[in-house]
C-alpha cells in the first residue's frame, strides 16, 4: 500500500439543529452549521451555513455558502455566496462575493484581489487608452 503525505480534505463535519457549539473550530475537511457555533471557526474547505444555523464569530475558509445568521468577520479565499434567506452582519474580506435578491449585508466588504496582479485582467487590456492633447 502506497503511503501518501497529502491530507485528507474529503470529510464533511455536521453541527446539527439544537446542537451549540462554544469555542475555536478548526477543520482540514468541509462544515455545515444547521446548529449554533460561537467562536471563530477556520476551515479549508468549504463552511455551509443552513437556514437554521447561527454562527458568531471570525471565519476563515476557501469558500462559504451561508442561508442563515451570521455575524462576525468573514475571510474567504474565493467565493463568498449569500442566499436568499441569509442575514449577514460584520466585515467580508473575499476574492468574490455573490448575494441572492432578499439576503440581509449589513457591513463592509473588501474584494481582496492579492492572488492576481490588476494589469493582468483581459478587460483592462481592452478599454482604449485616452490620449492627452
Amino acid at each position: 500500500m502506497a503511503k501518501t503525505t497529502e491530507t485528507d480534505h474529503t470529510s464533511i463535519n455536521l453541527v446539527g439543529t439544537g446542537t451549540v457549539i462554544k469555542g475555536e473550530v478548526n477543520s482540514t475537511g468541509d462544515i455545515r452549521i444547521d446548529g449554533t457555533v460561537t467562536g471563530q471557526v477556520k476551515c479549508k474547505g468549504k463552511i455551509v451555513v443552513g437556514n437554521t444555523g447561527v454562527l458568531e464569530g471570525d471565519v476563515f475558509c476557501q469558500n462559504a455558502d451561508f442561508s442563515g445568521n451570521i455575524k462576525g468577520k468573514v475571510e474567504v479565499t474565493e467565493l463568498l455566496t449569500l442566499t436568499s434567506s441569509a442575514r449577514f452582519n460584520g466585515d467580508i474580506i473575499t476574492n468574490k462575493l455573490a448575494i441572492e435578491p432578499g439576503a440581509s449585508f449589513t457591513g463592509t466588504c473588501s474584494m481582496d484581489k492579492t492572488q492576481s496582479k490588476p494589469d493582468s485582467s483581459p478587460m483592462l487590456n481592452k478599454i482604449p487608452e485616452k490620449k492627452m492633447a
